[in-house]
């Protein structure tokens, strides 16, 4: 297909300061952060007024909202120890319809830095035994994580992130956090809200052996899109360009960050930090260069 008259889709990040770190929305169409196009036909319009518009360049899904929220986090220190809900929690519970299956791709961090993932309580009995008596230190548990990393992580899962480290969150389109633990913060002068009865109605107790979501750092081919999960949400690739690849944008839309490097996409430059969309019917993407792209869509 002829893709000259498809704009590749560029957008502005919502960034949000927090009491741990930093969040870089950059493609994003939730009403607690919804990304503008940057440039183009269509610049100044928000994802979802465009997604809502022009529903033919993302596939016509039939999907009431934009799917997927794309996110930089970077921690100054750690992150809530939390968890998130599924969508039959969620549509009972909040009036987010969405739960929130999420994955992280590590982009930097310390050699085998410790992400709190999961907990060590062998029923729904003494994880609550555990909570209310506040055994924080013997309840959470840690995985040690290299750069590179990925890791999928399914509602109920417990987890935090902690200091130190950078990564890209790919996600369901939902903003529901249950938040556990807080290590006594304050902001504006307060503790932070915890929900503790909310977390105990959805943590996944036993927690499942946390090493089947963490598939480590590897060398895969390059030039060629390497499935890292498929699931009923999304699907994720990492790519390693090298010279000259394509990219072949047969799926509802594409999402595209470029996590390191620099290149080129249809001869238009990019590097580290952009993030943009291949829409529906785009073909073959021609890229150059020398970079490291994290692909996802929607089944």
């Amino acid at each position: 297909m002829n893709h000259s008259k498809i704009e590749i889709l560029f957008f502005e990040p919502v960034e949000k300061r927090l009491i741990w770190g930093n969040e870089s929305w950059t493609v994003c169409a939730h009403p607690h952060g919804d990304c503008r196009v940057r440039e183009g036909s269509y610049a100044g319009l928000k994802l979802s007024q465009l997604w809502k518009a022009r529903p033919e360049l993302f596939g016509s899904t039939g999907k009431r909202e934009f799917p997927l929220l794309v996110k930089i986090i970077d921690a100054n220190t750690d992150s809530s120890i939390q968890v998130h809900p599924d969508d039959q929690y969620a549509a009972e519970n909040e009036s987010d319809s969405q739960g929130k299956t999420e994955c992280w791709y590590i982009l930097d961090c310390e050699d085998n830095t410790g992400m709190m993932l999961g907990h060590r309580a062998m029923d729904q009995k003494q994880l609550e035994e555990m909570i209310n008596n506040r055994r924080w230190d013997e309840l959470f548990s840690e995985t040690a994580v290299a750069k590179g990393d990925f890791i999928q992580l399914e509602p109920g899962t417990v987890h935090a992130v902690r200091s130190g480290v950078r990564l890209l969150e790919i996600q369901q389109n939902s903003d529901i956090t249950y938040r556990l633990y807080d290590y006594e913060r304050l902001a504006d002068g307060k503790p932070r809200d915890l929900h503790i009865r909310q977390g105990l109605e959805v943590i996944t107790a036993p927690a499942p052996v946390i090493d089947t979501y963490v598939i480590p750092a590897a060398e895969r081919p390059v030039n060629k899109q390497n499935e890292l999960v498929s699931c009923e949400y999304y699907t994720v690739w990492e790519m390693n360009v090298n010279n000259e690849a394509i990219i072949n944008q047969d799926h509802p839309f594409l999402i595209v960050c470029v996590t390191s490097g620099v290149g080129l996409i249809e001869g238009r430059q990019i590097k580290e930090g952009d993030h943009f969309i291949l829409p529906s019917g785009f073909g073959k993407a021609h890229l150059q260069g020398d970079m490291k792209l994290i692909l996802a869509t929607v089944p």
